[in-house]
C-alpha cells in the first residue's frame, strides 16, 4: 500500500469519525447510526495495520454502544486488534463471542473442511454469507501470526469446554417444548455471553 492510498483510508476513517458525531449531536447526545456507520471503521484499521487505531476505536464503540451485540465479522475484526495488541486473554474472550454469534467465521478463515451443515436454513445462511463476504484468510502475510495462534487456540481446552457446551445448549433449545425450560436454558446462554465481557 502506497502512503497515498494510506493517507486515503484515514480520511475515510475521520470522514466517519465526523459523521457519528453530527448523528450524535442531530439526536441530542445519543447515537442513533441508522446506517451502521460505528461498524466501519475497524476494518479500515485493519487496511493500514493500525492496530493501535483500532483498539483505540473499539475502546470507544464499547464505551458508546455497551448494549450493541455486534456482527461477526465486526467481533472477529475485534480479535484480530486484540492478538495483535497482545491482549491474548481478551482476545480469546471475544474469539469464543466470535463463535457464539457465527460458529462457521473461524473455521471459513482458517479454510477448515466443514464435514456438514445441519438441516438448518438458518444455518446455511450464516455460512455461506460469511464465506462470501470475509474479507480475511489465513493466507493474508499480515495475518500469518494470529492465523498460528487461532488454530491453537481453537485445539485447547477452553475453546472445546465453551464450544460445546455453547452447542449443548443450543440442542437442548431446538428439541425443548417447555417455555420454562426454554427460558432457564437461554438464560444459560446469555450468562455464558456475559461472562465473556466482564
Amino acid at each position: 500500500m502506497t502512503p497515498k492510498q494510506a493517507e486515503r483510508i484515514q480520511n475515510k476513517i475521520k470522514k466517519i469519525k465526523k459523521e457519528l458525531a453530527a448523528d450524535k449531536k442531530h439526536w441530542g447526545g445519543y447515537y442513533h447510526d441508522g446506517r451502521g456507520l460505528r461498524y466501519l471503521p475497524p476494518a479500515l484499521y485493519l487496511k493500514i495495520n493500525d492496530y493501535t487505531g483500532a483498539l483505540r476505536y473499539f475502546n470507544w464503540f464499547n464505551k458508546n454502544f455497551p448494549e450493541d451485540s455486534c456482527y461477526p465479522i465486526f467481533l472477529f475484526e475485534w480479535t484480530i486488534t486484540l492478538f495483535k495488541r497482545k491482549k491474548i486473554k481478551d482476545a480469546e474472550k471475544k474469539a469464543l463471542e466470535t463463535f457464539c454469534c457465527n460458529r462457521f467465521i473461524i473455521d471459513v478463515f482458517l479454510g477448515n473442511e466443514l464435514i456438514h451443515l445441519d438441516n438448518s436454513e438458518n444455518a446455511n445462511w450464516e455460512y455461506s454469507s460469511i464465506a462470501e463476504n470475509l474479507e480475511y484468510s489465513k493466507d493474508q502475510e499480515e495475518l500469518h501470526d494470529f492465523t498460528i495462534w487461532l488454530k491453537d487456540f481453537t485445539t485447547t481446552k477452553t475453546f472445546d469446554d465453551f464450544t460445546n457446551k455453547f452447542f449443548e445448549i443450543e440442542t437442548a433449545l431446538e428439541n425443548e417444548d417447555s417455555e420454562a425450560k426454554r427460558s432457564k436454558l437461554m438464560d444459560e446462554q446469555f450468562q455464558m455471553l456475559e461472562n465473556l465481557k466482564s
